[in-house]
């Protein structure tokens, strides 16, 4: 369920992460877009006084076209080098879509190339008729005319005014009892100047003379500012535009020079003529027309390249198509062979559930489907050869399962002398790795005194016609002697190709060694019945004589006491002899229980160090050795036979005497060691040494090791000797530890 839930989060999860980045994208764009515009903006604001919106909007549009330009040239590019990419990787089907691609391309890259062309200098052309020298000529003469009629208007009130003002200084009309003069004066030039407004201003005393066309008694003349009032009194015409109503009312100004001193300025004449709306209007439409016409006149490059990015843009575009309607039409045809192809090589891996989901009608759809059925059929046909090949795993896995737990060891070798297989028993009764050995030539392996056994048991496995041979060997095996009865088989196929070899072997040490144990306890038991019984008459019998005619002999009594003590010593010693002899004979039944094996270890262990001061005895007890079911007199026993041994084997002045104890938890054993530093063990002896009567001391009946292994026998363990380094032996053994 939780598989089911991660499969369907999964698209989701990609769906959501896909959209986010197209979000964020179209963000970035009209960031970049508006970014773009803002700067174009500010970086051609001083061409062009067009509004901020129009500007912003018209760079906007070029901007969005240069970037679907850009995403156009990508996706062209993209779809051109991923064609490149396939050709030169030899996918299935890229040398047909790259003939499609070019054919649909080389179609329509001509015509829409000349088109482009044609469009672009006919749209250069209608741009520059739009915005030629003599429509802005036309424009610009008008504007020159409205503005010529302003100052023609300005300047003929500034000659009235001038001409007034010359009167009024001639006639010295600015005096005080000449004002009735004055008026007259006014009123008179008003009308015959046909001036809308007159008025006449004198600075001493403060006075103004106000004179109105009768038919706008509604004007009013607005007053004059500061700077215009302080530019005549400095002996300056001026001439001013204000708007007034819904017209302008131009105005000429002329300063008024007092007669007695021609330089000092004492007044002014203002003459104004009202501009109506109307005529206003018309040279507002016109100012603005001019205006209009001269801001797109600024863009009429924008404009052009507008045009062109839009056309280059619709090029790009016809191209992509092509590029795309190739790719469609191109996969159409190599979709269902790539499909195949990929197909065929899903099977060749092994994947023969693999089905192509092509729908057509054609006979592309024919060789679809023959290809489908021939998937199902060699679909069928792998489950029953995978059905063969499993019963016959099967088979091969119960025989070597068999082959594994033979307690005989097994060895087979090919025609080439290569080791194929060794079972367990083999590898353990050999002591071998199997990965050391496994399919390596056993001439490779095999030293030369076991390599010229080998020859010779080949040599008479060929003289005997039936190919096959058994004999007993003696092997020495890591110090060990032992004996093997092997059996040597050739093999071959049914058509007589031989195959190599099968060697199968028993180990007899055991065997041997159990029945030479018996037959020596046979034999100890019968020695001590038919010797012991004698004994004890013949050691009484000397014990009287050495009593009766021992002080009888005279000088031969020192001769006959002699005689009888040999007798009676030597008859002690055979009484040692023949106990042994029973001891072995009769060895007691084990009768295991719950010990712990470090006390009974150390009962021994004390017992030696108090009774050999001279000798360093050092006891290692084992941490964490669970108790263990074993007879403890037994053990006693034979650690006793161990360290009599070790003492007899050190020297009086630096022995050395060593017993370790150890718990190894993989395998359920405790370990018991015994080393000296003695003289050592030759190598010859070792093999021998728990065998009845081998003894290498003088006084040593042969029995004590013997008696050990058959201890160590009865409790399950495992007895070995081996060499102490840098000299001296170590008697070890082995018991096994319950699980718990």
């Amino acid at each position: 369920m939780a598989e089911r839930e991660k499969r369907t989060d999964g698209p989701d999860a990609a769906e959501l992460m896909r959209r986010k980045r197209e979000r964020i994208i179209i963000v970035i764009t009209v960031v970049v877009i508006l970014i773009l515009s803002f700067l174009e903006y500010h970086l051609f604001r001083a061409e062009t006084i067009l509004p901020a919106s129009s500007n912003v909007l018209i760079f906007g549009l070029i901007n969005i076209n240069v970037i679907l330009i850009i995403l156009l040239i990508f996706l062209i590019v993209r779809n051109v080098v991923k064609l490149i990419f396939e050709r030169r990787h030899g996918v299935i089907g890229s040398k047909l879509r790259t003939r499609l691609v070019a054919a649909f391309v080389g179609l329509s890259l001509i015509p829409t190339v000349a088109l482009f062309i044609v469009s672009i200098n006919f749209l250069s052309y209608s741009i520059d008729t739009w915005f030629s020298m003599k429509i802005g000529d036309a424009l610009n003469q008008t504007i020159e005319v409205a503005q010529l009629y302003y100052r023609q208007t300005a300047d003929h009130a500034k000659f009235n005014a001038r001409q007034i003002s010359d009167d009024i200084t001639q006639n010295r009309l600015y005096q005080k009892d000449r004002d009735l003069y004055l008026k007259t004066l006014i009123e008179q030039r008003q009308k015959t100047f046909r001036s809308d407004i007159l008025e006449v201003y004198l600075d001493n005393p403060k006075q103004k003379f106000l004179v109105k066309d009768e038919d706008k008694p509604d004007l009013d003349a607005p007053p004059l500012s500061p700077k215009t009032l302080e530019e005549i009194f400095l002996g300056k015409e001026v001439s001013t535009v204000n708007q007034v109503g819904d017209g302008d009312l131009v105005s000429g100004a002329a300063p008024i020079y007092s007669f007695s001193s021609p330089q000092e300025v004492i007044g002014a004449v203002v003459v104004s003529f009202y501009l109506t709306k109307a005529l206003v209007d018309k040279i507002s439409v016109i100012s603005k027309t001019s205006e209009q016409y001269g801001q797109l006149n600024l863009l009429k490059n924008p404009l052009k390249f507008s045009y062109i990015i839009t056309l280059f843009l619709v090029t790009l575009l016809i191209i992509f198509s092509a590029t795309w309607f190739g790719l469609f039409l191109a996969k159409g045809i190599t979709g269902p062979i790539q499909d195949l192809a990929d197909a065929t090589h899903k099977i060749a891996q092994g994947n023969l559930d693999h089905q192509i989901d092509v729908v057509a009608d054609d006979e592309i759809g024919v060789l679809v489907d023959s290809f489908n059925q021939m998937t199902r059929d060699l679909k069928k046909s792998n489950q029953r050869l995978e059905q063969a090949n499993i019963d016959l795993e099967q088979r091969r896995k119960y025989m070597e399962t068999v082959l594994r737990n033979v307690s005989a060891g097994v060895i087979s070798i090919d025609q080439k002398g290569v080791i194929a297989t060794i079972n367990r028993a083999a590898e353990k009764m050999l002591n071998i790795r199997t990965e050391k050995v496994l399919a390596k030539r056993y001439a490779d392996l095999l030293d030369a005194e076991h390599l010229a056994l080998v020859d010779q048991i080949l040599r008479e496995l060929r003289q005997n016609s039936e190919g096959f041979i058994e004999k007993q060997i003696e092997l020495t095996i890591k110090g060990s002697a032992l004996t093997f009865l092997m059996a040597t088989t050739l093999i071959s196929d049914d058509e007589g190709n031989d195959l190599g070899m099968v060697v199968v072997f028993e180990d007899l040490t055991q065997l041997q060694k159990a029945e030479r144990a018996a037959a020596w306890r046979e034999v100890a038991r019968r020695m001590a019945h038919e010797i012991k019984n004698p004994l004890t008459p013949v050691q009484l019998c000397a014990q009287r004589l050495q009593k009766k005619f021992g002080d009888r002999l005279g000088e031969d009594s020192d001769v006959f006491r002699e005689c009888t003590n040999t007798i009676i010593s030597q008859v002690d010693v055979l009484k040692n002899l023949v106990n042994e002899f029973s001891h072995y004979a009769r060895m007691p039944v084990t009768t295991p229980s719950l010990n712990d094996l470090n006390e009974v270890i150390a009962d021994a262990v004390i017992l030696y160090q108090d009774a050999h001061k001279e000798i360093a005895f050092d006891f290692q007890k084992g941490e964490d050795i669970p108790k263990m079911n074993l007879d403890p007199a037994q053990i006693k026993r034979v650690m006793i036979n161990l360290l009599e041994n070790a003492v007899a084997a050190v020297s009086k002045t630096d022995g050395r005497i060593e017993v370790r104890t150890a718990y190894e938890s993989s395998r359920h054993r405790a370990l018991v060691e015994v080393s000296d530093n003695g003289a050592g063990i030759p190598p010859a002896y070792k093999g021998k040494m728990f065998e009845p009567y081998f003894s290498t001391k003088r006084s040593g009946t042969g029995l004590g090791l013997a008696i050990v292994s058959s201890i160590i026998a009865d409790h399950h363990g495992h007895l070995n000797v081996y060499d102490n380094h840098p000299h001296g032996t170590v008697v070890a053994f082995e018991l096994p530890v319950p699980e718990v």
